[in-house]
């Protein structure tokens, strides 16, 4: 995957005095999009896996209004 662009950003210390000033790059579009893929996937996985702990719990408990308003959570995760 080719880098989209790259930018350097110059920050001086505030004592700066004839010091060296250094440049900073930023990520490449490629590691962004696969770090913030990487995180959604997480975050998903953790939200499915909760909620399927949440609805077993209230199908031992018998608790029928709970469950009901789980699955209603729960349908956008069915569409694997």
């Amino acid at each position: 995957m080719r880098k989209q662009k790259v930018v350097y950003v110059l920050r001086r210390d505030p004592e700066y005095k004839g010091k060296q000033v250094t440049a900073k790059r930023e990520l490449s579009f490629g590691i962004q999009l696969a770090s913030r893929l990487f995180i959604d996937q997480m975050t998903y996985e953790f939200n499915k896996e909760k909620l399927d702990n949440q609805i077993n719990e209230a199908i031992d408990s018998g608790d029928r209004d709970e469950f009901n308003r789980l699955s209603v959570q729960y349908l956008p995760y069915t569409w694997e």
